[in-house]
């Protein structure tokens, strides 16, 4: 358990150096080894707890456009976003869409069960309303922008001034936009939308994810002013109990 505490606390450091009175909160939250749609009901407390520290819980300024991103490949990001857009759109007033930016190994579609339509690549290249590359999934105010048809170097649409402006159309369109991001380790996708979003929330995984790279990722967001709005440890194997995070 020392392994993982340290590495959040370490995280939080890092964010927190430098930081003025009016920094976003850092808020270390774990996951459960399966955490995403249909699951059973701790892994959706763990969802509705994620939810309330950063969306609902702000008494001031609360964060309406928040990019996810692992550290790596793998660290379960997509299924945490998928989740938490359920659960957000189940506890708070308002339209929520989710966004696929992971142009390098996109997979919302598949969680949800429906096809990769024309989406996020499409509405950086084409005109019209952002709507209309949007669909309705699973409930009433849950929207999808998927990936939509991608090519070799489509992760460059990510640098275009196109991606600002349709941003920003989210932004009006929706109350809350959830964003998938590439890891960032590899990639600097999630640095580019995390300038031009209200934070980002790292996913950490128990007994894989390295501290050196979680500490070296949280400087470069810091250093370009993105905010941490919480970490979550994503498949760990053991319970932290509630005094630990008490702590946190």
């Amino acid at each position: 358990m020392s392994k993982h505490f340290e590495l959040l606390q370490q995280i939080e450091k890092e964010q927190s150096n430098g930081s003025g009175p009016n920094a976003a909160p850092f808020i270390p939250i774990s996951g459960g080894s399966n955490i995403g749609i249909g699951l059973g009901q701790w892994a959706s407390d763990e969802a509705l707890r994620l939810v309330q520290q950063v969306f609902l819980l702000q008494t001031q300024d609360p964060p309406r456009v928040v990019v996810f991103a692992g550290i790596d490949h793998g660290n379960g990001c997509s299924q945490i976003c998928a989740a938490v857009a359920e659960t957000l759109a189940k506890n708070a007033k308002g339209k929520v869409c989710l966004v696929e930016a992971n142009f390098r190994s996109p997979g919302l579609p598949g969680l949800f069960g429906v096809p990769n339509h024309h989406g996020l690549t499409e509405a950086l290249l084409r005109d019209g309303p952002i709507s209309a590359y949007t669909r309705l999934i699973g409930q009433e105010n849950l929207w999808l922008l998927s990936a939509g048809t991608l090519a070799v170097d489509s992760p460059n649409l990510l640098a275009s001034d196109h991606l600002k402006i349709r941003l920003d159309e989210l932004r009006k369109e929706f109350d809350f936009v959830i964003i998938d991001a590439p890891p960032l380790t590899p990639y600097s996708d999630a640095v580019v939308l995390g300038q031009l979003s209200d934070g980002l929330v790292l996913i950490l995984e128990a007994d894989s994810t390295r501290r050196e790279a979680a500490s070296a990722a949280a400087e470069n967001l810091r250093s370009v002013k993105v905010p941490i709005l919480a970490a979550v440890l994503n498949k760990r194997t053991f319970p932290i109990p509630e005094k630990i995070y008490s702590r946190l």
